[in-house]
């Protein structure tokens, strides 16, 4: 049990300023996790890792020459903000792209995802490599599934020691897929992990007893085994990874044996022995072997084995020199230490001179956000009841903290002496709906909201046409992150059909608000025929049969807040606070 903390919700943060403190010569404090405190090369990719906090030495000890150049460390167990991954990844970035690395988790992959969409339409080209080691989550013809779990160690360093070499973007992404592909992992508990403040473990094992397939965020394996010896441990892991391995394996392998938090070294490495007999018995080599603690789970009691099967170009970044707090292999020189701007600085650097349009627009922006808030405040315990049917029933809660904090933002971002062009309106909306809210709708509906902003820029006119594009750039952020298609019974069966009938409509000469109305109403219609569905995403999946009869909150709210959106728009007869004439551009 963890138990030296003030304010257990400090927990993480306070653990990380102390994390930072002690290893200065290596990393610096920023907002949302840490990045190296020593020279980068410009030009050179930077390799921007992280996850929840709780499984040091990932992710913040891995940050230094040779590895990563920043971590984004979210609170424990639980996944970075998307703003969180933005800043971080913006003060890692040096000239050379962003690579994105971090466990296949749905609460990672969407805020890491936001921030993604976010750099890259800033021009800074980011890309994102999932590490999908665990063997005991999904079957191998579905690895893509599969989560990530110790195996994040050999993506790291093999795209780390890439990214240093000075490799380009488009190789570092390649050796990282490769090493993910050629990784596999499996792991066993002995007892439950307990978070800070919780007086009892996330899950038990019977005495006596293993669980074998655990997660590192406290999730319970998939079956529970009488405790084996070490020889029968070590045989079994060895087996069925082998029994897993790729394609074109090969005959030379990296194995990790990795403590979870409270397994002693004296017993890694005696377990680490067996296994290694157990591999050149197999006729295997066994190459530049780990054995401690490099991904833990707080205070669990568990193990696992991780096996990299190298190729020649694999091999030579496995063995490459790297120097950070919590894994050191080979010499590096020194670095000089590099001078990071402070938040004040940031600040001041950032400063925006909107035009006249597109302030006049931001205010809009932000008056329609009062609109949302005030249609989900009227609807937000229909949305809860709805949501508890086949779900957890916070959807209504979430919405309105995702609001509320979208709504506070935008109005101190209008504020601001001069105001603030719509993309800073809805970009501060965005990052704050995304953090406030969390979860799945917080994640979409803040991408959705930075998109359609960063769509609509800070211009010196707009007309029909930006609006057109601001819709699209929202539908596409919800589908690019969301994953989800027409018929899964999600939000997406309401947004495409609003999309649709607004482009229609809009292409055939109708005006934006006219569009929105018309818009509206189909995405109303196709949120009331989501009741005749089964849903095939998200929590609601495994109750799809007591979900029939009944719509999708997500597809109810978003048709709640067109309609509103349209009703606010439509008596003006136009979108714009300031409409160009006619001649100037489409028809607003």
């Amino acid at each position: 049990m963890t138990q030296i903390f003030d304010n257990p919700a400090d927990f993480a943060d306070e653990a990380l300023d102390g994390f930072v403190a002690a290893n200065r010569g290596y990393v610096a404090r920023v907002d949302g996790g840490v990045v190296r405190s020593t020279e980068v090369p410009a030009g050179q990719v930077a390799l921007v890792v992280g996850g929840g906090s709780g499984h040091y030495p990932a992710f913040a000890g891995l940050v230094g020459p040779g590895l990563a150049t920043a971590s984004a460390c979210g609170n424990m167990f639980a996944s970075p903000a998307a703003g969180q991954v933005y800043r971080v990844a913006k003060a890692a970035n040096a000239g050379g792209g962003v690579l994105l690395s971090y466990g296949n988790y749905a609460g990672d992959v969407l805020h890491f995802g936001q921030a993604q969409l976010r750099l890259n339409a800033e021009g800074i080209e980011t890309r994102t490599v999932l590490v999908t080691d665990d063997i005991a989550s999904a079957p191998l013809d579905q690895i893509e599934k599969r989560r990530g779990i110790a195996g994040d160690l050999t993506v790291f360093k093999i795209a780390g020691a890439a990214a240093e070499a000075g490799l380009k973007l488009d190789d570092v992404e390649r050796l990282a897929i490769r090493t993910n592909y050629r990784t596999r992992s499996l792991g066993v508990a002995f007892d439950g992990c307990t978070l800070p403040g919780a007086d009892a473990p996330l899950f038990t094992v019977p005495a006596g007893h293993m669980s074998l397939g655990l997660g590192i965020h406290g999730e319970p394996g998939i079956s529970d085994h009488p405790m084996p010896t070490a020889s029968e441990l070590a045989d079994l892991l060895v087996s069925k990874l082998l029994a897993d391995k790729p394609d074109d394996a090969g005959t030379r392998v990296v194995p990790i044996v990795n403590g979870l938090g409270t397994v002693k070294y004296d017993e890694l490495f005696l377990l680490y022995g067996k296994i290694e007999k157990l591999l050149t018995a197999a006729g295997l080599t066994v190459v530049e072997p780990e054995c401690g603690e490099l991904v833990t789970s707080l205070d669990m009691s568990g193990l696992s084995l991780t096996l990299l099967w190298l190729d020649e170009e694999l091999e030579q970044y496995w063995a490459a020199p790297a120097d950070t707090p919590a894994f050191r292999k080979g010499n590096l020189e020194p670095r000089a230490r590099r001078e990071l701007a402070g938040p004040e600085a940031e600040e001041a650097a950032d400063v925006e001179r909107p035009t006249p349009a597109a302030a006049a627009l931001g205010r809009l922006a932000a008056e329609l956000l009062g609109q949302v808030r005030d249609v989900v405040v009227e609807h937000e315990e229909e949305l809860g009841r709805l949501d508890a049917i086949a779900g957890d029933g916070d959807h209504g809660i979430g919405m309105r903290r995702g609001v509320d904090a979208a709504v506070a933002a935008a109005r101190q971002a209008a504020a601001n002496d001069g105001g603030a062009s719509v993309a800073r309106i809805l970009t501060a909306a965005g990052e704050a709906w995304s953090e406030r809210a969390g979860g799945t709708s917080g994640a979409l509906w803040g991408s959705a909201v930075i998109a359609a902003g960063l769509a609509l820029g800070n211009q010196d006119s707009y007309s029909g046409e930006d609006a057109a594009a601001a819709v699209t750039a929202f539908t596409d952020a919800i589908t690019a992150l969301g994953k989800a298609e027409p018929g899964d019974k999600t939000m997406v069966d309401a947004l495409l059909p609003f999309q649709d009938s607004f482009l229609t409509a809009f292409g055939g000469g109708a005006t934006v608000a006219g569009s929105l109305v018309a818009a509206a109403a189909a995405a109303t219609d196709a949120a009331g025929r989501t009741a005749e569905l089964r849903p095939l995403k998200g929590r609601a999946r495994p109750l799809a049969e007591k979900s029939l009869g009944h719509p999708d909150p997500g597809a109810v709210s978003f048709a709640l807040i067109a309609t509103r959106i349209s009703a606010h728009i439509s008596p003006t007869g136009t979108w714009l606070a300031n409409p160009e004439p006619a001649e100037q551009g489409a028809q607003a």
